[in-house]
C-alpha cells in the first residue's frame, strides 16, 4: 500500500486525493498520510513564514521513508531540482485566477475603495493597475476562512486561484474568472506536483503513468522564468503558457509588475524545448529592467 504524503487542508487532502485515485487507477493501492506542517500552525503571512513551511516537511518525510510518494501544489515548490526526488506533473487544472465578490460582482462593479482580500504581490501589483482606488488587504488561511470574510462583511471580494476553488467544489463561488493575460497567474499555478525518492524504481514506475507531458513542459517553461529572475513564488512575477498541437510549439508569457501597480514589464517566446522557451522570455524580462522593478517592490 503507497503511502501519499499530504498536508491535512482541505484542499491538500483533496489533491492528494486526485492522486492517489489515479495511482490505484494505474494499478497501485494507495491510501494518504496526513504530514503536520508548520504552515498548518503558524497563521503569519506566507511572505514572512516562507512558501516553504508548506513543502519542507513534507519532502523531508518522503526522505526518510516516512511516505512513498508526496503532493504538493507545483507553484510552491523551490525552483531548483532536488536530486534526491524524481517528479512528475500530472494533469492540470484550470491556471487562472478568479474573483469572489458580495453580491455576485465584477472587478470592474466593485465600488471605489472596496477592501480586496489577498498577500500575493503579484496578485496586488496587477489588481491596483486595473483599479488603483482598491484598498488590498491582507489574507491567509484556508479557502473555506478567506471566502467567510466577504460574508462577515470584512473584506468585499478576494481573489483566489480558480484550481483550488475547482478542485474544492466551489467554483460557481467565482464571480469573476480573469483572462490570463488580465491578471497573469503565479508560474505552474493548477498544476500538481508528485515526488518519490529517485532510488524507489517500483514506485517511479507507477507515478510515471501520471505524466501529462504538455502540461509538464509548460509548467516547467514557466517556472524557468521565475528561476532565472531569482524570485520566489511571492514576487510579484507571473507567467502562463499554451501549446500548439498542429505545430509542437509552447508559447511562454512572463510579466514582472510594479507593487503599486504603475509598471509592468511583459515578454513572450515560443520553441518546442521549454527550458529554451523559459529561457528567453527570462532574458527579454531581464534586458528591460526586471531586476531593478523586483528591487523596488
Amino acid at each position: 500500500m503507497l503511502q501519499i504524503g499530504t498536508r491535512g487542508s482541505k484542499l491538500a487532502t483533496t489533491q492528494a486525493g486526485h492522486v492517489r485515485d489515479w495511482i490505484i487507477a494505474a494499478g497501485a493501492p494507495a491510501e494518504l498520510k496526513i504530514v503536520k506542517t508548520e504552515g498548518d500552525v503558524n497563521m503569519a503571512p506566507v511572505e514572512r513564514i516562507g512558501v516553504g513551511v508548506f513543502t519542507q516537511k513534507l519532502r523531508e518525510v518522503l526522505d526518510a521513508g516516512g511516505c512513498d510518494v508526496a503532493v504538493h501544489s507545483f507553484k510552491d515548490l523551490p525552483t531548483a531540482a532536488d536530486d534526491r526526488f524524481h517528479l512528475v506533473i500530472p494533469k492540470r487544472e484550470d491556471n487562472r485566477e478568479a474573483l469572489i465578490a458580495r453580491d455576485g460582482l465584477r472587478l470592474d462593479e466593485l465600488p471605489e475603495g472596496a477592501r480586496v482580500g489577498t498577500s500575493a504581490p503579484r496578485r496586488i501589483s496587477q489588481l491596483l493597475s486595473l483599479r488603483p482606488d482598491l484598498d488590498i488587504r491582507p489574507l491567509r488561511g484556508n479557502i473555506e476562512t478567506r471566502m467567510s470574510k466577504i460574508d462577515d462583511g470584512e473584506l468585499d471580494a478576494v481573489v483566489l486561484a480558480y484550481a483550488g476553488l475547482i478542485r474544492n467544489g466551489y467554483q460557481d463561488k467565482a464571480t469573476q474568472v480573469f483572462a490570463v493575460d488580465e491578471v497573469m497567474p503565479a508560474p505552474a499555478q493548477g498544476a500538481l506536483a508528485v515526488e518519490v525518492r529517485m532510488n524507489d524504481a517500483a514506485v517511479v514506475e507507477v507515478v510515471d503513468k501520471l505524466t501529462s507531458v504538455i502540461d509538464r513542459d509548460c509548467a516547467f517553461a514557466e517556472r524557468v522564468v521565475l528561476n532565472r529572475l531569482e524570485a520566489g513564488c511571492t514576487a510579484p512575477v507571473a507567467a502562463y503558457s499554451t501549446f500548439d498541437e498542429q505545430t509542437g510549439m509552447i508559447t511562454a508569457h512572463g510579466g514582472v509588475f510594479a507593487l503599486d501597480g504603475k509598471k509592468r514589464l511583459l515578454a513572450a517566446a515560443s520553441g518546442t524545448d521549454p527550458i529554451a522557451v523559459g529561457e528567453e522570455v527570462s532574458q527579454a524580462l531581464l534586458a528591460d529592467g526586471a531586476v531593478e522593478l523586483l528591487g523596488d517592490s
